[in-house]
């Protein structure tokens, strides 16, 4: 099994150990996430510590406040290490009013630039602005592997696979209440689909008490499984082959 989005700088202990009980639970690749500058460089770092580590370099939308050229520069110069296998996580966020909404479209534009120029798959956050995402996705990132982030648009789900796009889902999936996201799992092909925690958030339901890690990505997966009426070994190996075909790892 692989994480396929966490924060290992924000998680609720040292990075070695949440590397450690991965291992243990047979995380065997995890790609960690940039979301401003001392988070890419310490996503960075942990692919230099870590061999089941890599990362993905960019600016999250509520941390674009004052994007411009220069940040651009710096991620650019970031993303070119080799344990950099995407940009983002970028996108737009309505819901929390955190950055202005030109400084994000001006990040977002600027980091599908980049996923571009690079080659590299583009991650992306999603929050209270589902038509403005998806509009912009369709008419600027054609051609680039674009992978949904704890997908959250259960009622566009048809309209993203249509454009391609990866569709990733987080615990949440496996909250009582988000019948729509389970039944979003069910659908999605099995060569479109990937799994993650975006630990120390979204902590899947079975241990919704503890903060999220990326060990307990396997309860995700486990719900992801049952739903679909699969053996968890045929899920695993289909979202690993997902992931090593997007990521190169």
């Amino acid at each position: 099994m692989n994480d396929s989005h966490t924060h290992l700088d924000r998680g609720p202990a040292p990075e070695a150990e949440l590397v450690a009980q991965a291992r243990q639970a047979g995380v065997t690749r995890i790609l960690t996430i940039g979301m401003d500058s001392a988070s890419c460089h310490a996503a960075l770092a942990a692919t230099h510590a870590y061999d089941e580590v890599f990362c993905a370099i960019g600016r999250h939308p509520n941390e674009a406040t004052g994007y411009d050229d220069a940040v651009t520069d710096e991620l650019r110069e970031l993303a070119q290490h080799p344990g950099c296998r995407a940009i983002g996580e970028t996108g737009l966020d309505d819901y929390r009013d955190y950055a202005p909404r030109a400084d994000q479209e001006r990040a977002f534009a600027a980091q599908i630039a980049l996923a571009r120029a690079l080659g590299k798959p583009l991650v992306i956050h999603t929050r209270a602005a589902e038509d403005d995402t998806i509009a912009t996705l369709a008419r600027d990132a054609a051609g680039l592997q674009v992978i949904l982030h704890c997908f959250s648009m259960p009622g566009r789900l048809e309209e993203c696979l249509d454009h391609g796009w990866w569709i990733s889902f987080a615990g949440n999936v496996t909250y009582p209440k988000a019948t729509d996201l389970a039944e979003a799992a069910e659908q999605v092909p099995l060569e479109r689909l990937l799994v993650e925690t975006d630990a120390p958030y979204l902590t899947p339901q079975v241990v919704r008490k503890e903060r999220n890690q990326p060990a307990y990505v396997q309860h995700t997966a486990r719900f992801v499984a049952e739903r679909r009426g699969l053996a968890y070994g045929e899920l695993e190996a289909a979202v690993d082959a997902n992931a090593a075909g997007l990521f190169g790892w």
